[in-house]
């Protein structure tokens, strides 16, 4: 044997071995999916404990607004210890690369000691950062929490455009991106994982929220007809999620077409509940924020059984904290997430009141206006804009006047 094909026979045993123990996780993982607990009742939880973590750039920031709306549409439950605000310190790029995690040990029980939590982004470090190559906070966070569902509205009335996306949050190329193979310095290999578990909840409870609200249709996004093995059971879990809502119709997607189709204005409004893997549920959301005005505009959910996450989509902008002008961050996304947080944990008319005044403020009325730089509104004055129409007695007919 030449010492070219030892190199390689060794190349391919560590390569074996590495995947051996990828797939004891994720065997190990279908088996506590098989076991989750059930959905934590929030009625029966004293206080709820809504944990605010600001993360980096001008996620502190844009928090602290957030934060504040909170505490004047949730200030009885405060004081009668039905609710508590509770900020969570250390998950910071700072911090997290010094203790070399994605989340220190000590952030995560913080984390784990809430019921809720409202973040801020957060930076992801990647190859000519000045940081270690940790994972993203994201993705750690997601899988410690069990975090499966990654729920993202998008709305513009006047385009007929109302989507709501359940984005698979906990397997895919994610769940295993940091965990890829160099098998010599020519051949680099990523891993991609679906499960049969995971594609069913999440695909049910996007046909759960269909049925609650009365919609008729669900559509699949994948790219079976390439990716015919890992997207193939997605789509087949699908088919039988299907057959339990005989009331709901469902057709299918590729995620290439279906990109184009969210761009059509002849097409786009025929779409309103929208489920998919991963990454195709990353891309795309992000594309469907950019119609509604950008990523700053829309808020996400992140939710488990037993946790849920709530946060801006967009990015931690350094080079807005470089040049200054961190206080004219725009908050919407994140003020559009803790609607989201409220509406989840039962106070649902306040998130409805919460989305109508977000509406008036900076899609109808605009009275002022973020533009992220000197001259707009900073984003502590627009989240006084947003309480002040929120102690508006006439906020319902307000906001329907504008429909």
């Amino acid at each position: 044997m030449t010492s070219i094909a030892v190199e390689k026979a060794e190349a391919i045993e560590r390569a074996k071995e590495h995947f051996g123990k990828l797939l004891i996780e994720q065997l190990e993982r279908v088996e506590r999916m098989k076991t989750a607990e059930d959905w934590l009742d929030y009625s029966k939880v004293k206080p709820i404990i809504i944990g605010i973590a600001g993360g980096d750039g001008i996620g502190p920031i844009i928090c602290q607004h957030a934060q504040r709306i909170l505490a004047f549409l949730l200030q009885d439950e405060i004081k009668n210890g039905r609710v508590e605000l509770r900020p969570i310190e250390g998950l910071t790029i700072e911090n997290r690369a010094k203790q070399m995690k994605a989340i220190p040990d000590d952030v995560l029980e913080q984390l784990k000691a809430c019921h809720v939590i409202l973040k801020g982004p957060t930076t992801t470090p990647k190859k000519g950062d000045p940081w270690p190559n940790i994972e993203s906070a994201n993705v750690a966070m997601r899988r410690e929490l069990d975090l499966f569902a990654n729920v993202r509205p998008v709305r513009v009335p006047d385009q007929g455009i109302d989507w709501m996306f359940f984005r698979e949050n906990t397997e895919d190329v994610y769940v295993l991106g940091s965990k890829g193979i160099n098998v010599t310095d020519d051949l680099a290999i990523d891993f991609k994982v679906i499960t049969t578990q995971g594609s069913d909840r999440i695909i049910r409870l996007a046909f759960e929220y269909a049925k609650k609200n009365n919609i008729k249709k669900v559509t699949v996004v994948t790219k079976a007809n390439v990716v015919k093995t890992t997207d193939g059971k997605f789509l087949q879990v699908a088919a039988e999620v299907a057959k339990d809502y005989p009331g709901i119709e469902w057709d299918d997607w590729f995620i290439d077409i279906m990109t184009a189709k969210l761009l059509d204005p002849s097409r786009r409004s025929e779409f309103r509940v929208i489920v998919l893997p991963n990454l195709y549920g990353d891309i795309i959301t992000d594309e469907a924020a950019q119609i509604q005005g950008g990523v700053g505009t829309a808020g996400s959910a992140n939710i488990g059984k037993r946790y849920a996450m709530f946060e801006a989509i967009h990015g931690t902008a350094p080079r807005m904290v470089e040049e200054g002008r961190a206080q004219y961050a725009d908050p919407s996304s994140i003020i559009k997430a803790a609607a989201m947080l409220l509406n989840h944990i039962g106070f649902v008319e306040k998130a409805q009141q919460l989305d109508m005044a977000l509406d008036i403020c900076s899609l109808f009325e605009r009275k002022i206006q973020v533009t992220g730089r000197p001259g707009g509104a900073t984003g502590a004055e627009f989240a006084e804009y947003i309480v002040e129409t929120l102690q508006s007695p006439d906020l319902a007919s307000k906001w329907q006047s504008y429909q």
